[in-house]
């Protein structure tokens, strides 16, 4: 019997993303989408892939009391920071206990919640039912940075330009095309939320510089890390392989990975390795999407990982171009 989904805040771009993913999801179905802008009409008109599934389906705009009610096995809260515990304090008013998958950051740094980011923290997951997704940028600087973290030596330098979708849909500058046009809008340039949660989930302290670019999609992060003994390229090339080639949603390359490759896709690229002369600095690129490996795909990775599915279910990891 399928599992029922709600998704609270389905209007913004990631909860489309993660609508089409459940459309083509053998095991999911929602239970409820609720948008109080879009209340009342049919998801079809908006989202043509669920008509399939349901094309009677509506859109909703329940308060926050009416949310445990609707019944679904899982809810996924897609709102904006600072609006996640009106939502998770209803479910625990009445004792409520649906897996709970929060794309915001309200949780990524409470420790009674799991913060799946799977690739990497999979092996602490250990059937909780309250999920923080990680971070867009804080995905690929994690995965860039985790196979050195072991010899590394001082903060780890992370420059990041992300397509304007990662600033959500309410109107401001790093969403508007017209300002973005032929610029590189810098932002958040120290203590950037992703910037924290980086450093304590790693361990390590990073620094990172935020820019926002004219493209929707896809974003590109370069991380620039000083080592406690030399590698040689090869040998750098090969410990990234070693660390992640058991893993489809990581693809290691050898050149520097480009945004307009992975916009749509739902893998991580990590690549361009450079190495100096002393051969203990080194430069890595990762990108990722981040509308989905970003955000939607990650999770409905930990929704596949909570309810005892393969991680990939209803995941494409090698989708083509």
């Amino acid at each position: 019997m399928a599992k029922t989904l709600g998704i609270v805040g389905a209007r913004g771009h990631v909860g489309a993303d993660l609508i089409r993913l459940i459309a083509g999801h053998p095991e999911f179905e929602l239970a409820f989408v609720s948008s109080r802008e879009l209340d009342g009409q049919r998801l079809a008109d908006h989202i043509p892939e669920y008509a399939a599934k349901n094309p009677d389906l509506r859109y909703s705009s329940p308060a926050h009391e009416q949310l445990p009610a609707l019944g679904a096995d899982a809810v996924v809260l897609a709102l904006p920071n600072g609006k996640a515990a009106a939502c998770v304090a209803a479910f625990d008013a009445v004792g409520a206990e649906p897996v709970i998958v929060d794309l915001s950051a309200d949780y990524r740094f409470d420790d009674h919640w799991y913060y799946g980011l799977p690739e990497l923290t999979r092996g602490d997951y250990h059937g909780q039912r309250r999920i923080s997704n990680p971070g867009c940028y804080a995905s690929a600087m994690q995965l860039a940075i985790a196979p050195l973290l072991n010899v590394l030596e001082g903060a780890v330098q992370c420059f990041g330009v992300s397509g304007y979708s990662g600033a959500g849909t309410t109107p401001s500058d790093k969403n508007d095309p017209d300002k973005l046009r032929d610029n590189l809008m810098p932002y958040a340039l120290t203590g950037h939320l992703h910037e924290r949660e980086v450093t304590r989930h790693l361990g390590h302290p990073v620094e990172f510089m935020p820019h926002v670019a004219p493209h929707f999609r896809g974003l590109t992060v370069t991380s620039n890390l000083h080592l406690s003994r030399r590698f040689e390229r090869e040998e750098l090339v090969e410990h990234y392989h070693r660390h992640y080639d058991g893993e489809p949603m990581v693809r290691v390359l050898d050149e520097a990975p480009w945004v307009s490759r992975i916009a749509g896709r739902h893998h991580v690229e990590i690549g361009g390795f450079s190495v100096s002369e002393d051969g203990r600095r080194v430069v890595v690129v990762s990108t990722l999407d981040n509308l989905l490996k970003g955000a939607a795909t990650q999770a409905l990775q930990n929704l596949n990982l909570a309810f005892g599915l393969d991680e990939l279910t209803g995941i494409d990891a090698h989708p083509r171009p």
